[in-house]
């Protein structure tokens, strides 16, 4: 089986909506690290989003850090150097739906493996951000707050972040009336009074207490329907 491709390589969209993945620098004996993030976790609306990042050994990213750090306009900046500089990057998306079937962790991990399994460049080792490893038979560690202090996951926790936040903008012009744009689906109380007053959209996570003590609890009876994409 051959080694990973050492070449810059750039996301692709998949479908709809891109997979992107970015790759860390790789450490030494390991090879190629990609690191893995994600965003969404505490949102009442919306997929979790994860990316995955390998970076070059040499990379000149100013104000790469744990993307919460960050004001609007920095992530912005950084994230687009990250994606011109970066040996390879990824997204993967989990799903309301998907979401309601296997819990908010394990569609976390579903859509960190995504963004591993889209990447263009096969990394060696995978460095992940959190507790939790993901599940794929291949080198990994994770790394409580990551984000924080390995490059390449901060990277990816910028390019998920940034992502996702223009997703929901996107989406709150499909679902009007919710403000998604605002406050990107956390569970606010700009949120929750849309929730009272309009019920859920096909967008909202409808297992998750925010959204069952807003709506009643015969929210998951509801039939909505949210396309696989």
């Amino acid at each position: 089986m051959s080694g990973p491709t050492h070449r810059p390589a750039t996301g692709q969209l998949s479908g709809v909506f891109p997979g992107l993945l970015v790759g860390e620098e790789a450490p030494r004996g390991l090879g190629l690290t990609a690191g893995l993030d994600e965003a969404g976790r505490g949102c009442l609306a919306g997929p979790v989003v994860a990316a995955a990042v390998i970076l070059p050994e040499s990379y000149d990213l100013p104000g790469l850090t744990d993307s919460k750090k960050l004001r609007v306009e920095a992530r912005e900046r950084v994230a687009r150097a990250v994606r011109d500089q970066a040996v390879a990057w990824s997204l993967g998306l989990a799903w309301p739906r998907e979401i309601e079937r296997v819990n908010i962790l394990r569609a976390s991990l579903l859509a960190m493996t995504r963004a591993v399994r889209t990447l263009k460049v096969c990394p060696d080792a995978l460095i992940v951000d959190g507790p939790h490893r993901v599940p794929l038979d291949m080198p990994q560690q994770a790394v409580v707050r990551a984000d924080a202090t390995v490059p390449a996951v901060s990277a990816a926790s910028i390019l998920a972040k940034t992502f996702r936040d223009k997703l929901l903008t996107f989406l709150d012009r499909r679902h009007p009336g919710y403000d998604l744009a605002i406050h990107k689906g956390y569970p606010t109380a700009r949120h929750l009074e849309a929730l009272r007053r309009l019920g859920p959209a096909p967008v909202h996570r409808l297992t998750f207490k925010g959204v069952l003590a807003a709506t009643g609890r015969d929210a998951r009876q509801k039939q909505l329907w949210l396309p696989d994409i």
